[in-house]
Parts: C-alpha cells; structure tokens; sequence
C-alpha cells in the first residue's frame, strides 16, 4: 500500500512539473514584442513635404501588426503631442509644423501584447515660404535680380539714362530712349516696368510700359508729337521716367520715379 502511495505521489508531482513547464513555454510564447531598433524618419523637413518612417526592428512572433502615431515638438524633440489624424507611416508637413521637430510612435502588436517605440525627432521643419529678408535684397549672390527678388524697403533707382539721335533736334521725327534700373548697391534689375512722358505733355508721344532686360536696360520709342518743340527757345528736352515691379501701386511699393533731361538744338 504505502508503494502505491509513493508512486502516486511521484507522478502527482511530474504531472505539476510538466504543467509548469508547459504553463513557463506557454508565457514565453505570449511576450509582447520587444523593440531592436528605433523607428527612423526620412524626408525633407520642409512645408509641404511628405515624410516618411520605417517600423524599426522587433523579436516578435509572427502576425505582428503596427499603429502609428506622428508627434510634434519643440524644436529639441520635447514637449511633444499627438498630431490629430496623422496616424499612418507617412505625414505631409503643414505650417503648423514649422519651426518645430516630428517624432512617429510605432506600435507593434502581437498575441502576446503591444509595445511601443519612439524615433529620434525630425529636423527643424522650415516654411515653404523663406522670412523676407530684412532689407528687401537678396542675402546672397551677385550680378543682375529679377524684380520679383526685390522686395519692401528697398527700392529701385534709375541710375542710367540716354537718347538717340542726340541733340534733339526740331526735325527730329522719332526718338530712341533708353533708361537703366537697379537696386540692392546697383544690381541690375531684369523686368522692372518703365514709364515715360516729356514734360510738358504732347511734345512726343507716350510709349507703352516696357520691361527691363536682364542688363536692366529698356529701350523705347518715341514719335514727335504737335507740340514740339514747346518754345523756340527750348534748349533741354525734360522727361518723367518712372519704374515699378508689377502689381504694386504706381506710387507706392518699390517703385522710383525721376526727371531726367537731354540736350535740344532748334
């Protein structure tokens, strides 16, 4: 009787041990996965660019799924939040962005549990639209500006001037004029409009507005009008020129206006 019982009791306890040991391999089997390696960021951190991330390396088992979630920060990585509906591997950078780093949150998933993993932030996010600088020229670079380059408080100068045939004379039929701009410490403009009248007005017709090339010279025509010449004493011919960037105000913005005067001989 008292072998029976040992025995009974010997397989009591290898039926706990293996119940144990199935229960440990069990357990093991059912660990959240653990993260490797980080979630890594590519892209350009720029407005309107579209980043994207890499899920990061995991011991997990198999059927392992992953939820994103993009975070904005400061512009050291801290105090960062969740960005409301930017929850997939990809993230299109918006002004609010600006300024500011990104971090992803992935989340990897398995039977065994979840566990989450956060990438290292972003670059500074710049704006698609660069701060105007402060003195309205171009920080860099040398040579001849597009007008569209030129920007409040600085201003265009019309620093050149002639015309053909010269002197003006009482027989003169037509007139080739020519007028120079620049700005930003005598930079060539290229598309600055120019106005021009003699004063007084119907000595020589009014030419349409013609742009700036990209020497910053534009050249017009003039054609002698009934007025001409305004006195027979007349000994200079004087012109209102004027230059401006299009869609500005013709008396405001960037624009310059000045008298110039050539030589008559009646």
């Amino acid at each position: 009787m008292t072998r029976k019982l040992n025995l009974l009791v010997l397989l009591g306890a290898a039926a706990v041990t293996v119940m144990v040991v199935a229960g440990l391999s069990n357990a093991a089997q059912k660990a959240a996965p653990v993260n490797t390696a980080l979630p890594k960021i590519s892209g350009t951190a720029k407005e309107g660019e579209t980043l994207s991330a890499t899920n990061g390396s995991w011991t997990a088992q198999s059927n392992v799924t992953y939820a994103y979630q993009w975070r904005r920060c400061d512009s050291k990585g801290n105090g960062c939040a969740n960005i409301g509906g930017a929850d997939t591997s990809t993230y299109l950078l918006k002004n609010a962005d600006v300024a500011k780093t990104v971090r992803i949150r992935v989340t990897a998933k398995d039977s065994g549990g979840s566990t989450p993993a956060v990438s290292d932030q972003s670059d500074v996010v710049a704006s698609a639209t660069p701060a105007p600088s402060p003195t309205g020229c171009p920080t860099s670079g040398s040579g001849p500006l597009d007008i569209a380059q030129v920007t409040s408080p600085a201003h265009l100068s019309i620093d050149g001037q002639s015309v053909s045939p010269t002197p003006v004379a009482r027989s003169t039929t037509d007139l080739t004029v020519k007028f120079h701009v620049s700005a930003c410490n005598g930079r060539p403009i290229t598309g600055a409009l120019i106005y021009v009248t003699a004063v007084p007005y119907s000595q020589w017709s009014i030419p349409p507005e013609t742009a700036t090339g990209s020497d910053g010279w534009a050249t017009m025509t003039m054609h002698q009008d009934r007025f001409w010449p305004a006195s027979p004493r007349q000994q200079l011919l004087v012109m209102f020129v004027r230059a401006r960037k299009s869609g500005e105000n013709v008396l405001g913005g960037i624009s310059a206006r000045r008298l110039v005067s050539f030589p008559v001989h009646l």
